[in-house]
């Protein structure tokens, strides 16, 4: 084996780092989830359907989805007005997205569930800690992208490696997918 095929085969460090994290970030989510199924056999809870405003915010999160891998793959030819304009769109809807969550949070509290404070029923906390932190990842995906779309738009940056596009694109189509998963959870666990 030559130099340039082991070489070729390693993975970037900060790839590696971001695999570390999200597994981290799945054994949080898992603990919520076990939590969330044994307090929903408790005598005091409160069984409720999720307001539709989350179904909107999960076609905005897939649709951001197949914008970011649009992205990645426009910067990978070199085609930089697409991937300025794929990059906008992504941080727009993830910014979205987040907007829509909370709006979720209004419409489940106004339909008279309770997340927090006096009068609270674990369900509605658990919505609101399941959904809230999983905002907090989007929000730091946000935040990455809006980086990119910085460095995008700045003609004094010139750098084409792909790697920080990458992970950037690594991370947002994971918190999709949770999304995803949690979404269907908190769809079905209580029915």
């Amino acid at each position: 084996m030559n130099n340039t095929t082991a070489t070729s085969k390693k993975v970037h460090p900060h790839k590696f780092q971001m695999w570390i994290a999200m597994a981290s970030i799945i054994m949080a989510f898992s603990g919520l989830i076990s939590a969330y199924l044994v307090k929903m056999n408790q005598e005091n809870w409160k069984s409720f359907n999720l307001p539709n405003i989350f179904t909107i915010s999960t076609f905005v999160i897939l649709i951001s989805s197949v914008t970011m891998h649009l992205a990645l793959r426009a910067f990978k030819s070199r085609e930089m007005p697409n991937y300025r304009i794929f990059i906008t769109v992504t941080a727009f809807l993830g910014v979205l997205f987040i907007y829509l969550q909370i709006q979720g949070f209004y419409t489940t509290s106004h339909g008279g569930i309770i997340l927090i404070g006096k009068g609270a029923n674990a369900s509605g906390s658990f919505l609101l800690v399941i959904a809230g932190l999983h905002i907090l990842h989007v929000l730091g995906g946000v935040i990455t992208l809006l980086v990119q779309f910085f460095r995008a738009f700045n003609s004094k940056v010139r750098s084409y490696s792909a790697t920080p596009i990458e992970i950037t694109a690594q991370y947002w189509h994971f918190v999709d997918i949770l999304w995803i998963v949690l979404f269907v959870f908190l769809l079905i666990a209580d029915k």
